[in-house]
Formats: C-alpha cells, sequence, structure tokens
C-alpha cells in the first residue's frame, strides 16, 4: 500500500477567496499569497493519486493562525475522510496560541475519526514549542488518543524560501525531550535532526520520532533518503510528497533511486504509516 503521508487540500470556497484569506490568517499568506501557488480540493486529490498510483493520502493543516478559518477547514477534512474513506486520512488543525480553546478543537476532531494532529507551524501561529503552557495540554490529548502530531521543521542553514521558518533541529530536540512517550513526526527531514543521531544522546531521544520527505526535492539530492535510512533506521521514514506542490511521481523516482531493498521500500512508502496511524 502506498501512503503520501503529507498532503494539502483545501474548499474550493478558500481557492475563490484566496486574496482575503492572505488578509485573515499570517500562515496562508506565507504560503499562498502567490495566485500561482497550487491549491487543490479533496476530489482533485484523489484524481492526482490515481494518477500517481497512491492508495492513501494524509490530509495535513498548513499551521493555521486564525481559529474561525481553521475550525471550518477541520470540518471539510472530515468532510473528505467520511467521503473518501479507504482513499483519505486527516489530521486536526489547531494554534496552540488559542489557548484551551486549540484543546477542545483537536479533542472535537480527533473524536470525529481524525487521525492527528498538524502542522504546527509556531513561527506563523505565534506560539513557543517549547514554552507555551497549552502545547503541554495537547500532548496530553495526543497520548491519550495514541495519535501522531505532526510538526514543521526546517534547517538552520541553506537557502530561504516561503513558511521555511525557525525551528531547526534544536527546537525539535527539545520539544521531542519534553515529550517522550508522544509519537512526533518532524517534517521535511526534521529539519536535518536525523544527521545528529550519530551522536547516541540523540540517537536515544528518537525512539517515538519519525521524519517525513515533504517537499524533499527542494530542500536535499535524493541521497537523503539513503543517509537518513541508514542514520535513524527504515522504521523511521515516511513517505510524504506535500502534494500539490511536489507530485507524488516526483517523489517515488527519488526512492526508487535509491535502491532500496523491498523490505525496506514497503516500509518507506506504507508500512510506516500504516504502524504511527494505527490503521
Amino acid at each position: 500500500m502506498l501512503i503520501d503521508s503529507h498532503v494539502h487540500i483545501f474548499p474550493n470556497s478558500f481557492r475563490l477567496e484566496r486574496q482575503s484569506l492572505v488578509e485573515k490568517d499570517l500562515t496562508f499568506s506565507q504560503l499562498y499569497s502567490n495566485p500561482n501557488t497550487h491549491m487543490v480540493t479533496a476530489d482533485e486529490l484523489i484524481s492526482a493519486m490515481d494518477e500517481s498510483g497512491v492508495d492513501v493520502s494524509v490530509m495535513v493543516g498548513i499551521g493555521w493562525q486564525n481559529f474561525e478559518l481553521a475550525r471550518i477547514y477541520n470540518d471539510y477534512i472530515l468532510d473528505a475522510q467520511s467521503r473518501f474513506p479507504n482513499r483519505l486520512i486527516g489530521y486536526c488543525a489547531v494554534n496552540p496560541q488559542w489557548g484551551q480553546l486549540a484543546v477542545v478543537e483537536a479533542k472535537r476532531c480527533l473524536e470525529a475519526g481524525l487521525k492527528g494532529v498538524g502542522e504546527l507551524h509556531p513561527d506563523t501561529q505565534g506560539f513557543n514549542l517549547n514554552e507555551d503552557p497549552t502545547v503541554n495540554s495537547l500532548m496530553e490529548l495526543i497520548v491519550h488518543f495514541e495519535v501522531p502530531i505532526l510538526v514543521h521543521s526546517s534547517e538552520p542553514i541553506g537557502h530561504d524560501y516561503p513558511g521555511k521558518g525557525t525551528v531547526n533541529p534544536t527546537k525539535l530536540i527539545a520539544f521531542i525531550q519534553n515529550f517522550k512517550e508522544a509519537r512526533i513526526i518532524c517534517a521535511h527531514w526534521g529539519g536535518g535532526l536525523p544527521f545528529y543521531s550519530l551522536m547516541p544522546e540523540i540517537a536515544d531521544l528518537l525512539k517515538n520520532v519519525s521524519f517525513d520527505s515533504a517537499a524533499s526535492p527542494f530542500l536535499y539530492d535524493s541521497a537523503v533518503f539513503s543517509v537518513v535510512t541508514r542514520l535513524v533506521g527504515p522504521e523511521k521514514v515516511l513517505f510524504g510528497s506535500d502534494f500539490p506542490l511536489v507530485s507524488p511521481k516526483r517523489m517515488l523516482k527519488q526512492v526508487r533511486d535509491n535502491h532500496f531493498s523491498p523490505e525496506t521500500t514497503a516500509l518507506i512508502l506504507g508500512g510506516n504509516a500504516h504502524r504511527i496511524l494505527n490503521l
């Protein structure tokens, strides 16, 4: 089973109202203010999945800052998951800066059937991953429901890009250390965090941590798949495209260029996501 662990969709109304949303939400503004930045609906995602041979996609949030927009988005994700129960899985979008409202919204969505929380985007959402008290309550909920939380991650060096932010390995490892029992997924290869797993104390902290490959072609050479797999183990790598930014076909080529064993390929392309999401 081929599972794309990181895709973004929107209600068609959000696409039509792009400019007004740019003025209402900082994360959306950073990522989608350019009218040429592609946005797709659930139905368009399904069509693209059929073309690429993807069996299941995980719909994740963009790190909404605005509560009203996030709630509309979450309802759309719930509807998409209900309409395509064998093809689409959704995460709940929340912002810890909302305080207890974030916990209430996450609980509502998880009880309704969503399978995780995220993507968190601390820079534009305006909270501190390691100091905001609501993060503690949110993580308690994550552990209780036994679902993963997806955190946007970025490299401390290298080129800039829309939405890069400052959630680098230093911040991530502190977060991971605070919540060792939680299932944490670091997007975009954890901003390079796997490279530090050569340090024994870092390797020990990554017990419940996974890394997705979202937007990888814009960040690293395709050899990153082999390097990270060798460093942290094939059971910690999740195939994620960041569709529609990157097509699943393009990401699949990168995986296959590494000539993994059938067993490792199966884990990366779906087995790990299947386990983490309790499918």
